[in-house]
């Protein structure tokens, strides 16, 4: 007869598992419980961060006898996928028709901009994980990381647009966008993500946000370029 320690055992192991990747990458449906409300007053925010006079703090609902945050239809706050992927989409049509306009289209040029927007993507991410990690916060889930650094896509799309029809006015509307961009994100990690940490080097904190802002410059210069592809 088995003992029933051993029996339970792969029962144990898929609990664990499920319990890990719940943890890293929560539930997929609640990124998208959005409406047509929610996306307008969520761009109003993304795109001008000074003129937002409400909280940045996500709201919390007692679920199953503990604290959830709520989704994104009821928090203006919370992180969504649908903006993301929506801008991510938008940025590759605008950059199939930068390319075209400039007489450089092809499959591969937008192929070789699809690489570059997902590559680009990724190093926010990776940006905002590592800031995480370096304050002792790293188990936030990793879709409310991709939520946040998609985000800048809705900005890279603005600047896409003022390269195609302002092309004089272009480094100028790039630098507001970039500025209002490392807004947002500073006050969205500041407020949401590095609030649940406890403890932390204040020091270190102020540099983090900085590094966060700032990243966004080359990030945007780059991913809203099409004529001049640096490192690709």
């Amino acid at each position: 007869m088995k003992d029933p320690c051993v029996r339970k055992m792969p029962v144990s192991l898929q609990t664990v598992f499920i319990w890990q990747i719940s943890k890293y990458f929560s539930d997929p449906q609640y990124y998208f419980q959005v409406n047509d409300h929610y996306v307008r007053n969520k761009l109003k925010i993304i795109l001008l961060p000074f003129l937002h006079r409400g909280h940045w703090t996500r709201i919390t609902e007692p679920v199953g006898g503990k604290l959830s945050y709520k989704p994104p239809i009821n928090d203006i706050n919370a992180p969504d996928l649908y903006i993301p992927l929506m801008a991510f989409a938008t940025y590759l049509v605008l950059a199939g028709i930068s390319l075209g306009l400039s007489g450089k289209f092809s499959p591969e040029a937008l192929n070789w901009q699809f690489v570059k927007g997902t590559v680009g993507w990724f190093l926010q991410v990776m940006l905002l994980k590592i800031s995480l990690h370096s304050l002792g916060g790293g188990d936030a889930p990793l879709l409310d990381m991709i939520a946040y650094a998609g985000y800048s896509f809705t900005g890279m799309c603005v600047a896409m647009v003022a390269w195609i029809t302002l092309s004089y006015s272009y480094y100028f509307i790039v630098l507001c966008i970039c500025l209002c961009m490392g807004t947002f994100l500073v006050k969205t990690m500041k407020r949401t993500l590095f609030a649940e940490i406890r403890s932390y080097d204040s020091s270190k904190y102020h540099y983090l946000l900085l590094s966060i802002a700032v990243a966004q410059f080359p990030l945007i210069f780059w991913l809203s370029n099409t004529t001049e592809n640096y490192f690709f």
